[in-house]
């Protein structure tokens, strides 16, 4: 019976090396060391086929719950990525109270789809948090819509493009309570000559440019960039653009850093750290953040 013991022992610890040894070749950052509940779930059927939620959990959740949500759209120029990406801040915002989803969306190289139908699915998600909150347990007041890149573009389409409306339940609304937003593409307007094509094969980039369409009425937004991101003007040309209007847009600035440098640590841990005390400051947080920013290392505020 003790040899028997040994022998479970040892190959349960060789499956937690393995897997542990998997999880870091990910690359990814580890924000928190603490075990996250999650569970996938769809969302929306499509012609080209399902769509999931990654939905990770606070450890004391319960289906009666009334918390905040924040929904986060992978990067990948609306061709490639997936939900993985953002598995990291997820599990983190879970372990301080909030309801974490990561989602997918379709993309051209898996499902042959054009921008508009990313946006599409980015307010379907949206709609359906709303729909679905008393078996999420979320508020629907409270609902935050984040991403990177194409992702972050598609989050902040839900807050202000009216076209490429989803079909779903009119009477909920897709707009998000509050944005954060990672190195977004928010004006596809200002590079000449570009065209970015929908499903009919028109330009459809000025429909697709939050930034054309900021109004008063527009969600608080955090938004971060790398200094050397050649977008870094589209973050600016928001941020102006909102403080005129006198809506709430804080734009936080990664000396050097190139687009997607918040995927790597330090600027993981940074922009998490940011992240929280805003969302804190909206009162969708308590406490100080869990997470803390490695010492050298500082986001700079250009406009708060």
């Amino acid at each position: 019976m003790a040899r028997l013991i040994l022998a479970t022992a040892f190959l349960l610890s060789l499956f937690v090396t393995s897997a542990s040894q998997a999880q870091n070749k990910k690359g990814q950052v580890k924000l928190t060391s603490e075990t996250v509940k999650s569970k996938t779930m769809a969302y929306k059927t499509t012609p080209q086929g399902d769509l999931n939620f990654h939905v990770y959990y606070p450890s004391d959740w319960k289906a009666t719950d009334k918390r905040p949500v924040i929904v986060f759209f992978f990067g990948g120029g609306w061709k490639n990525g997936s939900y993985e990406q953002f598995v990291p801040q997820s599990e983190y915002l879970a372990t301080r109270g909030i309801v974490a989803i990561s989602a997918d969306y379709r993309i051209s190289s898996k499902h042959k789809t054009t921008p508009d139908a990313c946006v599409e699915d980015a307010k379907s998600a949206i709609r359906y948090v709303r729909s679905h909150c008393t078996d999420l347990g979320i508020d629907p007041n409270k609902v935050i819509a984040s991403g990177g890149s194409a992702g972050a573009h598609i989050a902040a389409c839900t807050a202000l493009v009216e076209a490429f409306d989803s079909k779903d339940d009119p009477k909920l609304s897709a707009k998000p309570n509050a944005m954060v937003l990672f190195n977004p593409a928010l004006n596809l307007t200002v590079a000449e000559g570009r065209t970015i094509k929908g499903a009919d094969g028109k330009d459809i980039a000025q429909a697709i440019s939050p930034t054309l369409y900021l109004d008063k009425n527009t969600p608080p937004a955090i938004i971060f960039f790398g200094t050397a991101d050649k977008m870094i003007s589209q973050g600016q040309e928001y941020a102006k653009k909102a403080k005129e209007l006198g809506v709430r847009a804080e734009l936080y600035t990664a000396a050097d850093q190139p687009h997607g440098f918040f995927n790597r640590t330090p600027w993981c841990e940074a922009t998490a750290e940011q992240m929280d005390r805003f969302l804190a400051s909206l009162g969708y947080l308590s406490g100080e953040p869990t997470v803390k920013t490695k010492d050298g290392i500082a986001l700079k505020a250009e406009s708060k």
